[in-house]
């Protein structure tokens, strides 16, 4: 399964995807559908409007009536509003679309959603689905990205270890030349890390290994492809796939680690004071159904290569629901910000 996935993301070339980018605010708008329109839906989203604006726009045209007030936002921002929104009791956006996946659970069990049930949603496995308030629409590998140019074959990183032999190394090679996400300025970065930390009984040691490196931690993937890229960085670690296949460069290796593979699943959530939750819920059985995923994978947002047996074992998939509610724990959150900050003392301008 690894190798396909990794070939359908050398072939995907798809327009430019917004990277997460919580720095900012509000970062792009669009608007979709008839002048004639009786309702608008207002989307609030981490996922670039070139990606995702394909699939609102078939939505709009098979549904003449409602057109679509497109936001782009950056994850954290998004989730402040509509964390405000709520609290308020005041009407925001109808509708949320996240890769910031425990950012949206939280809100969820905090009362901030509404339920929506149909034969879409219900098909859903358990693992992309909470209470009829939550529904994971995509399926995306976070992998490690390198330089072809300036990382020989033999030292190219296929899982954690490998990585972690190379940044034990005597030599410069990689000294201030891996790249990660920052965790206060990403909520996507925060969600892999806090996944990795649950999971990969390396987790201490790859902390312990960026030091010494003198990994740079960043906001945003398209700075971090861009850098690999460039030859700025040779390696980067926990990369969104999508984000790479949606910025392809000849120079640019993509690896889906062997030892496991984190899946992600951007969460689409309706508010509970949404002005038009019908439309949302309208528009969510749309992106769900054979149309709207299918121009989802054209844009790369669904990788499914299919195989199994011992690749397919490596897959770990972030799973919608209560468990992703420790990630947000005040304490728990500051105490593994302040582990993450002994590696990385201060954000990278």
């Amino acid at each position: 399964m690894i190798a396909r996935l990794l070939l359908c993301l050398a072939l995907l070339a798809p327009p430019a995807m917004a990277q997460d980018a919580p720095r900012g605010g509000l970062e792009a708008t669009a608007r979709f559908g008839a002048e004639t329109a009786t309702t608008t839906l207002r989307l609030h989203t981490t996922t670039d409007i070139d990606v995702l604006g394909p699939a609102i726009a078939a939505f709009a045209e098979a549904h003449p009536d409602v057109a679509v007030d497109f936001e782009q936002w950056g994850s954290n921002a998004m989730y402040e509003i509509a964390r405000a929104d709520c609290v308020a009791g005041r009407a925001g956006a109808d509708a949320l679309l996240s890769s910031a996946v425990d950012q949206l659970v939280e809100l969820v069990n905090l009362g901030c959603a509404q339920p929506w049930r149909s034969a879409a949603t219900l098909a859903l496995p358990e693992a992309r689905r909470w209470r009829d308030e939550i529904w994971g629409l995509t399926r995306e590998p976070a992998v490690i990205l390198y330089n072809r140019r300036l990382v020989p074959p033999e030292d190219v990183p296929r899982s954690r270890f490998d990585l972690l032999d190379l940044m034990r190394r005597d030599d410069q090679r990689y000294q201030g030349r891996i790249a990660t996400y920052d965790i206060e300025a990403s909520g996507l970065g925060y969600l892999f890390a806090f996944a990795d930390s649950l999971e990969a009984t390396s987790f201490g040691a790859l902390l312990e290994g960026f030091g010494r490196a003198g990994a740079i931690a960043t906001c945003c993937s398209a700075e971090i492809i861009e850098g690999i890229s460039e030859g700025r960085w040779r390696i980067a670690y926990n990369v969104l796939g999508s984000y790479a296949a949606a910025r392809p460069a000849p120079d640019v290796g993509v690896i889906a680690p062997e030892d496991y593979t984190l899946i992600l699943t951007r969460a689409y959530m309706i508010p509970r004071s949404a002005a038009a939750p019908g439309a949302a819920a309208e528009l969510l059985d749309f992106l769900l159904g054979p149309e709207g995923q299918g121009l989802m994978a054209a844009r790369g947002l669904i990788l499914d290569p299919g195989g199994g047996g011992e690749a397919e074992s490596a897959e770990r998939p972030i799973r919608i629901g209560p468990a992703l509610l420790v990630a947000r724990d005040a304490e728990k959150r500051r105490a593994f910000i302040r582990r993450w900050r002994e590696t990385f003392p201060q954000p990278t301008p």
